[in-house]
């Protein structure tokens, strides 16, 4: 039992090594790909094309003296970038590693659980500041949560319907022959900009908006602080996408066609930010309650109706042959 325990506990510590070294190149290929949209290089001064820039940055930024504000409450203000960050990678072990690591049968509703987490860390950065800017940023991330979580659990619950299953390893059985993106690409879109609204991203990025907030909930927050909050928001990146793989392009792991399809999706992130501007508060709300939640409850009725309609098929089958 207690070898059992060191091993996962182990297996757990290289992935949360990997997700962070797979963070701190992602900024650097976002930095590359804005780059290259704004017509410039990025990058390419710290080693060669700037394959360093991360850790210099990482280097730079724990070694800056951190400062909290005077009249802040420290202890919560210390806190919430860990709890943020420890959320943000506690959604990975969801992830079917087709091993015997880790084994969640009810993944979805695990994954729901640390996505709603998630939110009150940054309500919780925001009002410890006692900045009107920072509570500002984090009411607004409040109140967009709840406009857009509904349509995601709904899209969530219309899969659960389909494949009968809360496990994540069940999209790789369903979609051996044929992808989901293929007769749900509506739904795969509707899906995808709720990601974007997850992780506060262009052209949803209302908690985070510089124009009107100065930097939102994190303004702050500096070194080590800022440090956790921006590897937790692109930690999330990272597995919003492969999320994105394995509900709509089949999730075999082994091979590395998942992987390419994965950084697809990281680069529509990246490109997404540099194409868009950012979208209108209300018209956030208006999308998620007028256009997301209608479809995605016809889509759940949908299923219902599809399953229930295979169901009673199968009976009558039964009975008559």
């Amino acid at each position: 039992m207690v070898f059992d325990f060191l091993i996962s506990f182990f297996c757990f510590f290289l992935l949360v090594i990997f997700i962070l070294v797979g963070v701190s190149f992602f900024t650097l290929f976002e930095r590359k790909v804005l780059g290259y949209v704004h017509l410039r290089k990025g990058p390419n001064k710290v080693s060669f094309f700037g394959f360093l820039q991360p850790f210099s940055d990482a280097i730079k930024l724990f070694c800056k003296e951190n400062f909290s504000p005077s009249f802040s409450n420290y202890l919560f203000y210390y806190f919430s970038p860990v709890f943020n960050l420890f959320f943000c990678l506690s959604v990975w072990v969801v992830i079917p590693y087709f091993s015997l690591m880790f084994g969640y049968g009810l993944g979805l509703v695990f994954l729901l659980c640390c996505l709603g987490f998630n939110v009150y860390s940054i309500m919780i950065a925001g009002w410890s500041s006692n900045s009107n800017y920072s509570l500002l940023g984090g009411l607004r991330s409040v109140a967009q949560t709840i406009s857009y979580e509904v349509s995601l659990f709904l899209i969530m619950l219309s899969f659960v319907v389909l494949i009968g299953n809360y496990c994540l390893i069940s999209f790789y059985y369903f979609q051996y022959y044929v992808w989901y993106i293929f007769f749900l690409f509506p739904l795969c879109l509707c899906l995808f900009s709720s990601f974007l609204a997850d992780v506060n991203r262009t052209p949803f990025d209302f908690a985070e908006g510089e124009s009107e907030l100065v930097s939102g909930f994190n303004v702050e927050y500096m070194s080590g602080g800022f440090v956790l909050i921006f590897l937790g928001e692109y930690c999330v990146i990272l597995f919003m996408s492969l999320l994105s793989v394995i509900f709509f392009f089949g999730c075999d792991l082994f091979s590395i066609s998942s992987f390419l399809k994965m950084v697809f999706f990281s680069f529509l992130f990246v490109w997404i930010r540099s194409s868009l501007p950012r979208f209108r508060y209300d018209k956030l709300m208006s999308l998620a309650w007028k256009c997301y939640l209608p479809l995605s409850l016809n889509y759940l009725i949908f299923f219902v109706g599809f399953k229930l309609f295979v169901i009673s098929l199968f009976i009558y089958c039964i009975i008559f042959s």
